[in-house]
């Protein structure tokens, strides 16, 4: 019987022969190269860690399926769930499935290779061939005291999509970061990378209890873990270019349960950013029509893509021109710590409308702190001249002379710019060259005056100057202080 020959069909070889030598590779291979991956990933996490003010937390490191594992069976929303199940008549098993995906779809995957390795790389590739960045710090030295071991939060205003990689190429020195984005991004692969660099998916406007709890616990979570996180307070684009009244729904997520007793502190660090111009803008100022059409994710993606892979193409042939200035402005940092001690409250212990007030105090605060140090960018400058001057015909003279005008007047209300910082005249006609370039004004024998088929895209810039009124100059000071 041993002796015998037996016919194998060709096909049913070659599959045995691969399956062989996968189980060889799986078994001899395999190991070896995670081993030595992980080596590499576990040195670059050192390497990184040894220069980062804020280490990456442990909680970052933590197999993702571990955390979704532990949101899905918090006690919380364990309690949700039962109680969802209930007032709905729905399963307890299909509720579980539902809480499951919601989990899978908030955790992040963080992987501190590619964050480090791409991130950066890309984002500060990115920022600068879009513009010329300005950073300034109004109080370092308190920034530089911030407990490393403090949960930071920097909260800020939102002006364009490009503030996640402006503010991530910025920080990255510091810290890792955690944010929230919508589900615009929820496409493949771009989906893949936001999740590998920290990042979480939120249903903005969702009102669904149970998806909101699970949401709410994930972000206690990362807060207690002392995960550093990002958080746009206006809770969207703003979409006529002013400063939008604050959502307080991440900030109650983060306090609701914090104890200053037995819990890390968690440090709120006040964001401003402003552009010369907004990549978007046409889109955010195409929402507030009604009637216009709604363009798909798609559309979104690819015209995105388009347009950076322009970019890109014009840089390699020494002809692509930055869209003027990106201004970051830290405020001051405020304690969660001391904001209790002095409000004299508890979290866990006030009642809903307590909690709700006090937290509606700080998110004022810290707006008005974003409001307080918006930076004063030129084009917005000029935009403003513009608009005040209404149909008037003025030359580049009488411009740039309103303009700096319009600086000393900010300057004596107290707006964040130097006297080294003012505007030069070459700046200014660089800001007046891209306002006629995009048709904003109109030049005729070197008379320029506002074109009024634009005065809404003018109007977009030059409104993130408007609360720089003396009566909120006022308030803001007194709130500030």
């Amino acid at each position: 019987m041993l002796t015998q020959t037996i016919d194998v069909p060709l096909w049913a070889l070659v599959a045995l022969l691969a399956i062989a030598i996968w189980g060889a590779v799986e078994r001899a291979l395999v190991p070896g190269v995670r081993w030595y991956l992980r080596r590499r990933v576990n040195r670059a996490i050192a390497e990184v860690n040894s220069r980062l003010k804020t280490t990456i937390r442990p909680f970052q490191l933590t197999k993702r399926q571990v955390l979704i594992d532990r949101l899905v069976y918090d006690p919380e929303v364990i309690k949700a769930m039962e109680s969802h199940a209930e007032k709905e008549g729905i399963p307890r098993e299909a509720v579980h499935l539902q809480v499951q995906e919601y989990a899978k779809e908030i955790v992040p995957a963080f992987n501190a290779y590619i964050y480090f390795r791409f991130g950066y790389w890309a984002s500060r590739k990115i920022s600068r061939l879009l513009y010329r960045v300005r950073v300034r710090m109004f109080n370092e030295k308190l920034l530089d005291e911030v407990d490393p071991e403090s949960t930071i939060v920097f909260v800020m205003n939102h002006r364009s999509n490009m503030d996640y990689m402006l503010v991530s190429y910025l920080v990255m020195d510091q810290s890792t970061m955690s944010y929230a984005v919508g589900e615009w991004a929820r496409v493949w692969p771009l989906n893949t990378l936001i999740k590998a660099m920290g990042a979480f998916f939120v249903r903005r406007g969702s009102g669904n209890p149970l998806y909101r709890k699970v949401l709410q616990r994930y972000v206690h979570m990362a807060t207690q873990a002392g995960v550093c996180q990002a958080v746009f307070l206006e809770g969207g684009l703003s979409h006529d270019g002013r400063l939008r009244d604050p959502k307080m729904g991440f900030l109650s997520y983060m306090l609701r349960d914090y104890n200053p007793a037995n819990d890390r502190d968690i440090v709120f660090v006040p964001i401003a950013i402003n552009y010369d111009r907004i990549l978007e803008d046409k889109s955010l100022l195409r929402r507030r029509d009604p009637d216009a059409t709604k363009k798909s994710k798609w559309f979104v993606f690819w015209t995105t893509w388009r347009f950076y892979r322009k970019q890109m193409a014009l840089s390699r042939r020494n002809r692509h021109k930055r869209f003027g200035y990106a201004g970051v402005n830290f405020g001051r940092p405020l304690s969660a710590h001391k904001f209790c001690e002095d409000a004299g409250i508890r979290f866990r212990k006030v009642s809903d409308e307590e909690r709700r007030d006090a937290i509606g105090q700080l998110a004022d605060r810290l707006m008005n702190e974003i409001a307080f140090v918006m930076p004063i960018l030129p084009l917005p400058l000029v935009a403003t001249v513009f608009q005040h001057a209404g149909d008037s015909v003025l030359t580049a003279f009488e411009v740039k002379s309103r303009t700096m005008d319009l600086v000393e007047a900010l300057q004596g209300v107290g707006a964040p710019i130097r006297d080294k910082e003012k505007p030069r005249e070459d700046t200014l006609d660089r800001a007046i060259n891209i306002l006629r370039y995009r048709k904003m004004i109109l030049e005729s024998d070197g008379h320029f005056r506002a074109n009024p088929e634009q005065a809404q895209l003018l109007s977009f810039y030059a409104a993130s100057l408007e609360h720089w009124d003396e009566k909120r100059v006022a308030k803001i000071k007194t709130e500030t202080e």
